[in-house]
């Protein structure tokens, strides 16, 4: 059994001997093994340790910490216009103490995430573009991520099963998808500690599909339609919800350059029905909920190309009328718009307004770093906020959950190759996240510390 002592010993072996070979070139594996040039072989190691002090989540230690270690394999084999590819997985945890929060979101062992074979095509059907077709597993982003993507901050990924095209022509593209999202397994606490190996599965009882066109209106700025349908039913020894849902968006995006002001706006609106709880015969209700996110910003010529930029999100909650108006991001990321998964994992696309600021700064070829601040307020104070699990059924504790602080820098001892981070997070918890119910007692403040050392070859 590793030990903490143990692990770390190892990422820091990892790390200065990056930094002893940091004037050397990036070992790759592909050039390593004198590959051909239709063959793509590549991989990472992520080690990261999290802890964490009177954390806000309901149900959830106060304090924990534990390390995470998750390795992938990618190969890609091109006959023309032909690919076969596949990537695996494999993410562990270490040294967590019962009770903890740990689940199937840290642990997913020796898993082919990724299996397909794809073809590409010139100019389909007279069509002049690029299209793609591909079946089999994959991981998906779709437009902005905030339905679905492939988590990166997590320690495992969204995988999916099924098939997807894409068509890229002179001055819009079409992206339409169908497939199951894999169930990760293990998911009982007891074999995700003991990082057993178990092959994720697919059900045709949960399917996700969709379609997305983005069109240049200009160099600069791009817009984007999309719609993702959702829909799952119970399957033996795995009660659902039961939703159905269908999800439409619209986005405006210009893109951060030099000397330019930049903007990614987006709206969601999502209506069909989902059950009152997981349980049989729960009642069915209507639901209707939205969702919209605005950042703009600027770019400065600076020696530290500065990017700052104000930021404002609302994310429905329900309330007690007789509709269910909590909005679901599905398989949405959230690092990008508010802040890490993991052992945090308080802050989510769900029942927030919250508007913000963040400045960007990259110093040099080795440092760049991030700061944010976003106070937090409840969309409904009669729903939980966000992913905290934290409610207050009659509104009498306020909407109020905080103030949010986000920093992060990161180091290339090896440029392209071996990277530090270290990310740390405050939270001053407002009068709902302290006087809710459910809230966890405790101090005022939950503070957040990962320190992180990726490579990748």
């Amino acid at each position: 059994m590793f030990t903490r002592a143990s692990v770390l010993g190892v990422c820091a072996a990892l790390a200065f001997g990056g930094a002893a070979s940091a004037a050397d070139k990036p070992w790759l594996m592909h050039d390593a093994v004198a590959a051909p040039s239709n063959l793509k072989l590549s991989g990472t190691f992520r080690a990261r340790y999290e802890t964490i002090d009177s954390a806000a989540r309901a149900g959830v230690p106060r304090n924990e910490d534990y390390i995470t270690l998750r390795t992938t394999l990618f190969a890609e084999y091109a006959a023309g216009p032909l690919r076969i590819g596949g990537e695996l997985w494999d993410s562990r945890i270490y040294d967590a103490d019962l009770p903890s929060s740990a689940g199937a979101n840290e642990v997913n062992t020796f898993e082919p995430v990724q299996a397909y074979a794809a073809v590409d095509l010139k100019d389909p059907l007279g069509l002049p573009g690029k299209a793609t077709l591909q079946a089999g597993r994959f991981l998906l982003n779709i437009g902005s991520r905030r339905l679905v993507a492939a988590d990166d901050y997590r320690n495992t990924t969204n995988g999916y099963t099924g098939l997807r095209g894409d068509f890229l022509g002179r001055d819009f593209s079409l992206t339409a998808y169908a497939v199951t999202p894999q169930i990760r397994l293990p998911d009982s606490q007891a074999d995700v500690l003991d990082n057993r190996a178990r092959l994720d599965k697919e059900t045709n009882d949960t399917l996700l599909w969709g379609a997305l066109v983005d069109r240049n209106v200009s160099k600069a700025t791009t817009l984007e339609f999309g719609y993702v349908g959702f829909k799952e039913q119970d399957a033996v020894g795995r009660p659902t919800r039961d939703r159905d849902l269908a999800t439409f968006t619209g986005r405006v995006l210009r893109n951060p350059a030099p000397e330019r002001f930049d903007i990614d706006a987006e709206v969601g609106y999502q209506t069909g029905s989902v059950s009152s709880s997981a349980l049989p015969g729960a009642t069915t209700l209507d639901a209707e909920a939205g969702f919209f996110h605005l950042r703009a910003g600027y770019s400065f010529a600076d020696a530290w190309k500065s990017h700052v930029s104000f930021d404002y999100d609302w994310v429905e909650g329900d309330d007690s009328g007789p509709k269910y108006r909590r909005f679901d991001t599905l398989f949405g990321m959230r690092r990008a718009d508010f802040s890490p998964g993991g052992l945090y994992s308080l802050v989510g696309r769900a029942n927030i307004s919250s508007p913000g600021a963040r400045w960007e700064a990259t110093f040099d070829r080795r440092w760049d770093g991030m700061l944010s601040y976003h106070p937090m307020w409840l969309a409904s104070s009669t729903d939980s906020f966000s992913n905290s699990n934290v409610r207050d059924a009659t509104g009498r504790s306020g909407d109020f959950a905080g103030h949010q602080w986000d920093g992060r820098v990161r180091y290339w001892l090896v440029p392209g190759s071996v990277r530090l981070e270290g990310v740390y997070i405050l939270v001053n918890k407002g009068r709902f996240l302290r006087e809710a119910p459910n809230a966890p007692s405790g101090d005022r403040n939950t503070n957040y510390l990962a320190l992180i050392v990726t490579s990748t070859f």
